[in-house]
């Protein structure tokens, strides 16, 4: 696994923990304790969590803001791939429910190209971006932005949800797992998401490989409530390349990037 990526799912799992052990980390992330330690001292460098006797705790939510700017530029060119690949894979004049998170910022630019689209989105970011271009008519869900990811969540988005259709749910996701499935970092995401999939005829999940093999916190559904996964082709290890296997025989739909 890419630093990059391995330094993202750190600050996704200290998160969605609120508190964890550099053992309970190392055993998730397949690394010795000794990367753990480097990897929580550059993401305390970033501000981004608090390293403690034995571990990490996440920041409040004040400093915790800062999260979606720091790993947006992580990975970007991958992202930007994914976002691209995705992208060709939408019809004109679909109804596309967005989700959100970097990845899905990235790939609401390439949206555009597929106009005329109507798009809802449960990102603040790549609302902005979508925000006034030709060709797409953009709606936003209520519900309140999550610190440090600028998620719509809560009562408000899941509401919302359920008065709405969708062609096509453009799928982010935390973490993917051979046995657990589909996971998130946060229940309240994992939430939006889990009523996401119940609203669409076909979902699409854009995630880059070092999110395979990995297993989150908060279960979002089995491998085949997904059509299709998007991802490059950097995966390593056991976990990983038995999740692919097991997506496969789910029948999921894999395309590289």
């Amino acid at each position: 696994m890419a630093v990059t990526d391995r330094r993202d799912l750190t600050l996704r799992l200290v998160r969605g923990a609120g508190q964890t052990t550099l053992a309970e980390l190392a055993e998730r992330l397949g690394v010795s304790e000794m990367t753990v330690r480097r990897d929580l001292d550059e993401l305390q460098a970033q501000g981004l969590v608090k390293r403690v006797r034995g571990g990490a705790v996440a920041l409040a939510p004040p400093v915790e803001a800062a999260g979606f700017a720091a790993r947006e530029q992580w990975q970007a060119a991958t992202k930007d791939r994914l976002g691209a690949r995705a992208a060709e894979l939408i019809e004109p004049g679909q109804t596309i429910l967005l989700d959100a998170g970097t990845t899905m910022a990235s790939l609401a630019g390439h949206l555009i190209a597929r106009a005329p689209l109507t798009v809802v989105a449960l990102g603040l970011q790549a609302a902005a971006r979508l925000a006034d271009q030709p060709g797409i008519r953009l709606l936003v869900l209520g519900g309140e932005s999550r610190p440090g990811e600028r998620s719509l969540v809560g009562y408000l988005a899941l509401q919302a949800l359920e008065s709405l259709c969708f062609d096509t749910y453009l799928l982010s996701i935390g973490a993917v797992h051979a046995t657990a499935g589909w996971t998130e970092f946060d229940p309240d995401d994992a939430a939006v998401k889990r009523a996401a999939l119940r609203r669409s005829d076909c979902t699409i999940a854009v995630a880059d490989s070092g999110k395979l093999g990995v297993r989150a916190f908060a279960r979002v559904a089995d491998l085949g409530a997904v059509h299709t996964l998007v991802t490059d082709t950097g995966a390593d290890g056991r976990a990983a390349a038995d999740t692919l296997t097991a997506l496969s025989d789910a029948g999921v739909h894999l395309v590289h990037a």
